[in-house]
């Protein structure tokens, strides 16, 4: 379906969707996360596209965050459901089946910043700047910041990060593994879309089961996560993928597989 504020090109099995407001830097709005979480619901559903790059319009944001105008007047029932909106949506990225990496190509603030915590992976620009500044505005974030980052970061640098409200660059956004790579702005999204490529000729079945291994071992104790990861790597085994990897190893030539 054509989408008002998004872009989606698909090549070589990754889909790249580009939010495209750049009016606005791209800023977040009800309708344009709306038309995201219908995206990546239509990208779940298709079985040809095994991974998803992220990003914004322009040269200057990825996302700058959520729309500000549009948040302004609500009223504490309002600001409630605009929030569980929004997580509704980051979570679907999340906890879906299919990797996102997100190529972040300038401001990443605010709601920019968690739908980039959303993401599976994240690669910078040289040019990327990372925040959440809703403090400086008289609120808190609302769309997982709270809890996504101090899980990346850890609890110290996430509370600097959110208490302050300050933006760090790509490098500092890198030392303290944020962000995975870094790369000169030119080289950003083909950059991402050769990651996304790697991890899409892999087996689909081993891919979805080593995200939710993860994914879900983080939010358990590390004994029920191991006997999770236990059984999601005993369910490898009643793949087809599984029988063509091990026999495509010892034949010494690349696998085929089936994603089944």
């Amino acid at each position: 379906m054509p989408f008002k504020n998004l872009l989606v090109e698909i090549e070589e099995r990754v889909a790249t969707l580009t939010i495209n407001r750049p009016a606005t830097l791209n800023a977040l709005d009800e309708a344009t996360l709306e038309e995201l979480g219908h995206a990546m619901g239509g990208l779940e559903a298709d079985e040809a596209i095994h991974a998803v790059v992220l990003t914004g319009a322009g040269e200057k944001a990825f996302v700058a965050g959520g729309d500000i105008f549009a948040m302004q007047p609500l009223g504490a029932l309002e600001a409630r459901r605009s929030a569980l909106l929004a997580q509704g949506v980051l979570n679907r990225i999340e906890g879906g089946s299919k990797p996102v990496i997100a190529a972040v190509n300038g401001y990443a603030l605010g709601g920019g910043c968690e739908l980039a915590m959303a993401c599976d992976l994240r690669i910078a620009s040289e040019t990327a700047r990372f925040g959440q500044p809703e403090v400086k505005i008289g609120i808190i974030p609302g769309w997982g910041g709270t809890q996504r980052l101090p899980r990346l970061v850890g609890r110290g640098r996430a509370l600097e990060m959110i208490l302050t409200g300050e933006m760090i660059d790509a490098a500092e956004a890198y030392r303290i593994g944020l962000v995975k790579r870094v790369v000169p702005p030119g080289e950003l999204l083909e950059e991402a879309r050769r990651l996304a490529r790697t991890i899409a000729e892999k087996g689909q079945v081993s891919v979805r089961l080593a995200r939710e291994a993860v994914r879900e071992g983080l939010e358990m104790d590390l004994e029920r996560a191991n006997l999770h990861e236990a059984d999601l790597f005993a369910l490898c085994f009643a793949t087809e993928d599984q029988k063509e990897g091990m026999q495509a190893f010892q034949e010494k030539r690349p696998p085929k597989f089936r994603h089944r």
